[in-house]
């Protein structure tokens, strides 16, 4: 028979505090010290004493706090941190999945922060997180400037940036091949007919949007095709901000006979707005999204792999902390153009 505890009394009323391991001795009738060998697996504590102490941390609901812990003793916490813009859009939510999904081989824990692209708000959730003692971060930059990190980056903390280069700061980074994504689409909708091609962006001096706006100057060029500025809407990540520029395009004295739409949350405003159209323009989005394939006609889309993007970044940042010195590098992560329909359509007939 075991021997019974303290005894324990129940009430209705919500605890003051969390139990600790004062409360745990208290309950088992041992010390402190005694507790601390239990609760750390340590030697020189008999069976009986042994489990003891687990009963009363059982019936206390006693949780070790490892963080605070790993901060008293100058360790790490087994845990990494990756900041990204919003978890609610999937691109973000896969890369989060790639990633976890590694840092559950090596058994660490991953802690998730949405920076809602505010420059200061990463700086805050990059130096909440270094307090806690990560051992190393994955960020999809919002600043401008990260020369900031310098200092922990050669005190052995590893960064890696994902999806935008970081500024001002030389570390591993993985990002898309967004000029060649767009390219493909171009080249896919001048090669069925359209010269009049839209484009429908986010804010052109973000890396993706500068990349990929770069791609489609450059495959109009390339086929001696003159640019119209006035069939290019920027700043349009807003639903209703895409869905006025649609219609603005849609507007014209000559519409586009195709749109380009550099997101997955443009392309979805963009769609929407075009539904009240009779005379449809082909469409092709950047990222493909969720039930794209089952629209009536079904998206085309420049598809990639964000899962593919948190897989890698977590491979470079283990082999980091495993004490890998190879010179920084940049990952390019592919795309490619999956015709479904809406990117196939012909410019109306004159």
């Amino acid at each position: 028979m075991s021997t019974p505890v303290s005894s324990i009394h129940e009430s209705n009323d919500p605890p003051a505090a969390r139990p600790t391991m004062q409360d745990v001795a208290h309950a088992a009738g041992v010390s402190l010290k005694t507790v601390s060998r239990v609760v750390n697996n340590e030697p020189r504590v008999d069976e009986k004493t042994r489990e003891r102490v687990h009963q009363a941390i059982a019936q206390l609901g006693f949780r070790r706090n490892d963080i605070a812990r790993s901060l008293r003793q100058k360790q790490t916490s087994s845990t990494i941190g990756l900041i990204i813009e919003d978890i609610a859009n999937p691109f973000y939510s896969s890369i989060a999945r790639g990633l976890e999904k590694v840092a559950q081989q090596y058994n660490y824990m991953l802690i998730i922060s949405n920076s809602e692209e505010n420059a200061l708000r990463e700086r805050e959730l990059v130096n909440a997180l270094l307090s806690r003692r990560v051992e190393g971060l994955c960020i999809v930059p919002a600043g401008t400037d990260h020369s900031y990190l310098a200092a922990e980056l050669r005190r052995g903390t590893p960064f890696i940036f994902l999806d935008r280069p970081p500024l001002q700061l030389q570390t591993d980074t993985i990002v898309l091949d967004n000029r060649g994504g767009s390219r493909q689409a171009i080249r896919h909708l001048l090669a069925y007919g359209h010269r009049r091609i839209a484009v429908i962006q986010g804010d052109p001096r973000v890396y993706t949007g500068a990349e990929r706006i770069a791609g489609y100057y450059e495959t109009l060029a390339e086929h001696g095709i003159p640019c119209d500025e006035s069939l290019i809407y920027s700043n349009c990540d807003e639903a209703q901000l895409a869905h006025q520029a649609t219609h603005a395009l849609m507007s014209l004295p000559q519409p586009p006979s195709a749109i380009f739409s550099t997101s997955n949350r443009i392309s979805i405003a963009v769609l929407r707005a075009l539904r009240s159209y009779t005379q449809q323009p082909a469409f092709i989005g950047f990222d493909d999204f969720d039930l794209a394939d089952m629209l009536p006609t079904p998206i085309t889309v420049v598809a990639h792999d964000p899962a593919a993007m948190g897989t890698r970044a977590a491979e470079i940042l283990f082999a980091r902390l495993a004490g890998s010195t190879v010179p920084f590098q940049q990952t390019i992560i592919p795309t490619r153009l999956i015709a479904r329909g809406s990117g196939e359509l012909p410019p109306p007939r004159a």
